[in-house]
């Protein structure tokens, strides 16, 4: 079955070769960056903040760092991971999947996703993602953080659960708000699906979404998993927004 899956396959790659995600040009795998795309996109790797993920200078002290704004503002939630910073190719490809349909964009982010999000995922970790208003979920046809989370959980072998948040009303853009617009903007919008009471008691959860900008949207959420009895809440995003974006 293998030998003539890897057949298939490049047969396939004889009529459609493999392009880049981020430009179209050919790159030698499926769902690949090609070399200038890759360096013009940032990855957050190295040195990040325990928190948020977002990169830091200097080398692995051996033991959990935070960065100033994460610092300076309380995280309901007990660790975070992302994937990429937000600017570049990142931010043009995070905005593709985000506005122009590129749904394929999913299967390579929820790989990037899933490598990032490594170090805090823990044994019956229930993963779900930030939920829609259903007036946007209508409009733009999915939700592009369910499609993340639904990838990294098959890729970690985790149970997810796309509806265990339910946006109660409808938010608007957070674009142009101020740190503390975008938290008084996010106060109750959020709230635990009243029939997945159960699945949050005493559990470890993974919330998951696109990008972090100041972190409102994520703790009115962990807040309100937190008020059902979770035991802890972890985040990850594909994105987080640096200082210097």
């Amino acid at each position: 079955m293998g030998l003539q899956a890897d057949g298939l396959r490049a047969a396939l790659h004889l009529i459609y070769p493999p392009r880049c995600i981020a430009c179209a040009a050919p790159v030698g795998s499926d769902f690949g960056l090609c070399p200038t795309c890759w360096r013009e996109t940032p990855f957050a790797v190295g040195l990040v903040c325990d928190l948020c993920g977002v990169t830091l200078p200097g080398d692995d002290p051996g033991h959990a760092v935070t960065c100033d704004d994460c610092l300076a503002i309380a995280r309901p939630w007990e660790r975070g991971r992302a994937a990429l910073i937000y600017r570049d190719g990142a931010r043009v490809l995070v905005l593709k999947l985000k506005h122009a349909d590129r749904t394929d964009l999913a299967r390579p982010m929820a790989e990037w996703l899933h490598r990032a999000a490594k170090p805090i995922l823990t044994p019956g970790m229930l993963v779900a993602p930030i939920p829609l208003h259903w007036w946007r979920l209508f409009r733009r046809r999915y939700n592009q953080a369910a499609l993340l989370a639904g990838g990294l959980a098959a890729l970690a072998g985790l149970t997810q659960c796309p509806d265990l948040l339910q946006r109660q009303r409808g938010t608007g853009t957070q674009d142009g708000r101020s740190r503390d617009g975008r938290f008084a903007n996010m106060q109750g919008a959020l709230r635990l699906h009243p029939r997945r009471q159960a699945l949050v008691q005493g559990r470890d959860i993974l919330l998951v979404d696109d990008v972090m900008t100041s972190g409102a949207t994520l703790s009115v959420a962990t807040e309100a998993l937190l008020a059902a009895g979770a035991k802890r809440v972890c985040v990850a995003v594909l994105a987080r927004v640096a200082k210097d974006a």
